[in-house]
């Protein structure tokens, strides 16, 4: 069931996972990690708009939520191939992020579609891999497929970044960094050491004085990905440079509250008029204002391998748990003011 932490289970008698479809592959986990959605999912947040993914046409008589296996990120290794899978063979070491509408990683095996998985990073461990795939993903989609940004168009560009010590943070930084961009960071005082050496050129302390003073007093921004949500969406879009392409991309949105407050169909009605009059209101005002999600690709996590082993992008790691500290691990994230990620390392052996 839904719940706080209690609601854990570590269990040793799971049905072993088969491929059901031709392109899937079976991945031996090394090491997975926790991410927000974790804690969300466990308190059974977005359990309408997950739980239609899962079963879209009602075909399923049984109950198909619950064991439901939390866990987004995996390093490790393929142990089986569906029939259509060429990329990939028995044995190779790989890395993914599995959408949230599947079971996850914080297992011994976990079944993935081919398209969603890569191969790991030849620099990195599978501890080091496993912090990456989903923050990463999520930046990704935030930073080039919704905002647009690339290397070829990023040089010179200003770029704020509001929550930047925190796993997405940590990464986004990093990437407008690789891709030529003066990057803005916002975090607190005792994470600010980390965020300059992952490139930031100016971090703010959003607990020393009023955030919105301290960042008009800067040059206007081209871009602004928001980590944070909350009531920075109230001010943040005026220290962008009018009528200039300047984007502002928030991940904070009520997608998944408005589905399971709403229902399904009234949910996204909703939510298409909450962002179809933001984009309107700002478009007017010479801005564009946009939303994220993570979105599972194998290709971007291929482009991101070659930024990790090209040296540009590192894992920030703030601890590693064993599999049987799960939900000590779950309690750390949830205690919030992380430096980046916490990690499981499921197979005790590197």
């Amino acid at each position: 069931r839904y719940g706080s932490n209690e609601v854990l289970r570590f269990t040793r008698d799971m049905v072993f996972p088969i491929i059901h479809f031709p392109n899937e592959v079976i991945i031996r986990v090394h090491a997975a990690s926790l991410n927000p959605i974790d804690l969300s999912m466990r308190s059974g947040y977005g359990a309408t708009a997950l739980n239609m993914k899962r079963d879209p046409l009602k075909l399923k008589t049984e109950e198909t939520e619950f064991p439901l296996t939390l866990g987004r990120d995996v390093s490790g290794v393929v142990m089986e191939c569906g029939l259509s899978v060429s990329y990939f063979k028995p044995g190779d070491e790989v890395w993914a992020a599995i959408p949230p509408w599947k079971q996850g990683t914080l297992s011994e095996f976990v079944v993935a579609s081919g398209n969603e998985v890569s191969f790991k990073p030849k620099c990195l461990s599978h501890i080091e891999a496993a912090a990456l795939p989903y923050v990463g993903l999520t930046a990704w989609s935030a930073l080039n497929q919704v905002g647009g940004l690339n290397k070829s168009n990023c040089s010179g560009k200003r770029v704020l970044i509001l929550g930047a010590s925190g796993g997405v943070g940590t990464f986004a930084v990093q990437l407008v960094k690789a891709w030529g961009a003066h990057v803005t960071a916002v975090c607190s005082q005792d994470a600010s050491t980390l965020v300059r050496k992952l490139g930031a050129d100016d971090v703010i302390d959003y607990k020393s004085g009023n955030l919105e003073e301290q960042l008009k007093t800067l040059p206007l921004f081209d871009f602004i990905l928001d980590n944070v949500g909350g009531s920075t969406e109230k001010w943040a879009l005026d220290l962008l440079k009018k009528w200039s392409g300047a984007t502002y991309v928030t991940l904070v949105t009520p997608f998944l509250i408005n589905m399971d407050k709403l229902g399904v169909a009234d949910g996204m009605l909703q939510t298409g008029v909450t962002v179809g009059s933001k984009t309107l209101k700002h478009l007017l005002k010479g801005v564009h204002y946009r939303w994220a999600f993570f979105m599972p690709s194998g290709p971007s996590l291929d482009e991101i391998a070659e930024l990790v082993d090209s040296g540009k992008i590192q894992p920030v790691i703030d601890e590693v748990f064993s599999f049987s500290e799960v939900p000590k691990a779950f309690l750390k994230l949830e205690g919030g003011h992380a430096r980046g990620k916490t990690v499981i390392n499921v197979i005790s052996r590197q």
